[in-house]
């Protein structure tokens, strides 16, 4: 028996002033699940995020890095990271980046949205990461359980773009109107991004596994599933 902690906090800025909201989820959610699944000998794996990391890489991120973050949300994520190695030292801990699904929100459904409403949409094109979709995610996270000794390990689509790289894909699959491209400057957040969070999957392949696809793949793949042309 195994247990996939998907559950988080991921509302980014509003967890700058929610840190005691986001911690409780983040961290001592984490840490009680890791506690149950320890007492009952089942196996677990908990989801946390490129967001650890401060952003100043400029090559892809193994899993060795020293975690950094710049954020309350990444803060918390990192936190529960040490409260579930603590509580389970027999878990696996996936880091993923830039997810999107079926439930949403997520960056895909906003961007159709407004794309499809034919409104401008400025996106910023000066932070790096890969876009991952739960539909290659869930079952290398299953596989991982299965063949993988405990630990840390990074799992995302392969390659690297920008938000504005994303959007602007995601506009020329659907056959709307490209996106503008902005400075991070020009759309201020509450919350810091990193700059650069590309995950470099190390430890997968170390495992002798092939790469997740390219994250041009795993979008193709969720606009077909959401029923859109592409």
């Amino acid at each position: 028996e195994r247990v996939v902690n998907c559950a988080g906090w991921t509302k980014v800025d509003a967890a700058e002033e929610l840190v005691a909201e986001a911690t409780r989820v983040n961290v001592d959610g984490a840490r009680n699940v890791a506690v149950m699944c320890a007492e009952a000998g089942v196996g677990l794996c908990h989801l946390s995020s490129d967001y650890v990391f401060d952003g100043t890489a400029t090559a892809p991120i193994p899993e060795d890095a020293t975690p950094n973050p710049q954020s309350a949300y990444g803060r918390t994520k990192l936190e529960g990271e040490i409260a579930v190695r603590a509580a389970h030292p027999g878990a696996h801990i996936v880091r993923t980046s830039w997810l999107y699904g079926m439930a949403g929100p997520n960056f895909v459904l906003t961007m159709l949205r407004k794309l499809e409403a034919g409104d401008e949409v400025r996106v910023v094109d000066d932070q790096h990461g890969t876009p991952t979709w739960t539909g290659h995610l869930a079952p290398a996270l299953l596989y991982l359980l299965e063949i993988a000794p405990p630990g840390t390990y990074h799992l995302s689509n392969s390659g690297a773009t920008t938000w504005f790289g994303f959007a602007a894909a995601i506009a020329s699959m659907i056959g709307a109107a490209s996106p503008l491209p902005i400075a991070t400057s020009e759309y201020p957040l509450r919350a810091v991004r990193p700059a650069y969070s590309v995950l470099d999957n190390s430890m997968w392949r170390g495992l002798g596994e092939a790469p997740l696809p390219d994250w041009r793949d795993g979008l193709r793949a969720y606009l077909q599933e959401l029923r859109v042309p592409s």
